[in-house]
């Protein structure tokens, strides 16, 4: 069973950056595209950026030109670094597997952006 981790979500202004980053218990992280996804009060779970395990990337319409995915397979690490922030992107964020998602899910990180 792969175990996920994420971090870095945080309380920022419209406008700023985070970096989340999502730590994997196991060397299968290198052999799976991997996702991004995040869930806002009231509404369902939502891919926003997926990478392959060769580094091909793919985003939501309504993060394009503003989060980056990227993944480290030496430290089974992945990373979204987000940029110009808005209200609409509070969520709870998660990583897992894509576009099947491994059965169990880390805690997910909060990044609340503010008005």
């Amino acid at each position: 069973q792969v175990q996920l981790v994420e971090s870095g979500g945080g309380l920022v202004q419209a406008g700023g950056s985070l970096r989340l980053s999502c730590a994997a218990s196991r060397n299968i992280f290198r052999l799976v595209a991997m996702g991004w996804y995040r869930q806002a009060p009231g509404k369902q779970r939502e891919l926003v950026a997926s990478i392959t395990n060769r580094g091909s990337t793919n985003y939501t319409d309504s993060v394009k030109g503003r989060f980056t995915i990227s993944r480290d397979n030496a430290k089974n690490t992945l990373y979204l670094q987000m940029n110009s922030l808005k209200p609409e992107d509070t969520a709870v964020y998660y990583c897992n597997s894509d576009p099947r998602p491994f059965d169990s899910w880390g805690q997910g990180t909060q990044v609340t952006v503010s008005s």
